[in-house]
């Protein structure tokens, strides 16, 4: 945005070709009286122009025919009535309303006129016409064409030939203008070919395509491919398109389902495709000749395909043993043999299932071991504080009533303390060791007795 800069009087080249990616520009309450044709050159993304309330006399077409712009807005510039500015009436009536803008312009009497009601003589926009719409050729003759233009002051004409190969020349002094194309290639089918008519007011074109009629031409074939389905690749250039038929081994190959044409991509007068073939087997082995006819001629090319090997002839494996089963069954599955190691496809099946046995019996004593090391660690962990796992003298194992009793008997057992620990006998009072002496009347006293004692 730039305002109130009385010293900005012109826009020159490339000078905000810097802002390449410019959308928006406002230049106003300046002081600008020129913009270059080739300010903007860079600046192909603008779409909104504000010049308004500047010096504007004039202002060319030039600067802005390149651009796709929305707005260009241009109120309250002294400009003069002249043909210069008559583009700027028909962009008006063409992108906006009339009411959007109250353009202005000084005539020769100083008078100031509306835009939309100026009238200057001899100043119109340019038209261009070709003499032929449908140019067609056959490949190697030469075709002229001729533009034929109108316009005040009368436009400049010029041919644009974006990419073209042949040899060519033009005249654009007189009207008609003329383009020579000399020797036309093939290789031009399909371009398009424009004039361009253009006077200070706008300017105008008229384009037509050019078709090449020629030949067809294999320009690539290759050994079939395996992928989804074999394919055998080609390109064929023709026009008109060609007709391909496909030969095995020197006879036409009957296409059906599972053998057929595929054209994947065409480009102008290319065709990208495929011979495609579904599950070939040794049988499909051989040489393939593709044959494109039109009219103005033919071409062949031939390719060898090697699908896969002659079953048991030991010459090789199968090209992509994944696309293809076969089924035996058990009678020549146990008659197949290889004669080379004498082995049977028997043996091998007896082979596979001792491998599984074997495999069996080692995961099964893996099993047992593991098991036997876990029931070891559990009674190490918790054996060790049992009671009955506790060591030493003091020991006592006891299932008797009077195991409560602080008197716990020892016997002569083998935890019976030595004689020099208090005798043969001896009773544990808490954690003291007493020596006892049994009395061998004691259990020979009778019921009666113990009654009358008490």
């Amino acid at each position: 945005f730039i305002a109130n800069q009385r010293k900005l009087e012109s826009i020159n080249d490339n000078e905000v070709g810097f802002y390449v990616g410019l959308k928006n520009l406002t230049v106003v309450d300046s002081g600008l009286r020129f913009v270059s044709h080739q300010a903007f050159v860079k600046n192909i993304n603008l779409q909104y122009i504000n010049l308004s309330r500047n010096k504007l006399s004039s202002l060319s077409k030039k600067s802005f025919h390149h651009l796709g712009l929305s707005d260009l807005i241009l109120v309250d510039n002294p400009f003069k009535c002249s043909c210069e500015i008559m583009w700027i009436k028909k962009f008006q009536e063409t992108k906006f309303y009339t009411e959007t803008q109250d353009l202005y312009c000084i005539d020769d009497n100083n008078k100031r006129t509306s835009l939309m009601d100026m009238k200057i003589p001899n100043c119109d926009l340019p038209s261009a016409n070709l003499s032929n719409y449908n140019i067609t050729v056959v490949e190697g003759r030469s075709i002229t064409l001729y533009c034929d233009t109108t316009g005040g002051p009368p436009p400049n004409v010029s041919w644009v030939l974006t990419n073209l190969v042949s040899n060519h020349e033009s005249d654009t002094s007189k009207n008609p203008a003329s383009l020579t194309i000399k020797n036309v290639s093939s290789m031009d089918s399909g371009l398009w070919i424009s004039c361009v008519a253009e006077n200070i007011v706008g300017e105008d074109q008229a384009s037509a395509e050019l078709t090449v009629f020629f030949a067809p031409n294999i320009t690539f074939i290759e050994s079939p491919t395996p992928d989804h389905h074999w394919c055998i690749p080609f390109t064929v250039k023709g026009n008109p398109k060609p007709t391909l038929q496909w030969f095995y081994e020197g006879a036409i190959l009957n296409e059906s389902e599972y053998i057929c044409t595929k054209i994947h991509v065409i480009n102008q007068s290319e065709y990208h495709g495929c011979l495609q073939l579904d599950n070939p087997t040794h049988l499909n082995n051989g040489a393939y000749t593709l044959l494109a006819k039109n009219e103005y001629g033919e071409d062949e090319k031939r390719v060898d395909a090697h699908f896969m090997s002659v079953p048991g002839d030991g010459s090789g494996p199968i090209v992509d043993p994944d696309v293809y089963e076969y089924e035996t069954t058990p009678n020549d599955l146990g008659d197949t043999t290889n004669n080379s190691n004498q082995i049977t496809s028997t043996d091998v099946s007896n082979k596979d299932n001792e491998d599984s046995i074997t495999v069996y019996v080692v995961v099964g004593i893996a099993a047992l071991v593991c098991t036997g090391l876990v029931i070891m660690l559990i009674i190490l962990k918790f054996g060790r504080h049992s009671k009955f796992g506790m060591k030493g003298p003091s020991s006592v194992i006891s299932n008797d009533d009077d195991s409560a009793s602080p008197l716990h008997h020892i016997s002569n057992g083998s935890n019976t303390p030595s004689s020099s620990e208090g005798g043969p006998d001896a009773v544990i009072i808490g954690m003291t060791k007493i020596p006892v002496i049994e009395n061998p009347q004691y259990f020979g006293i009778t019921n009666n007795q113990l009654k009358t004692d008490t």
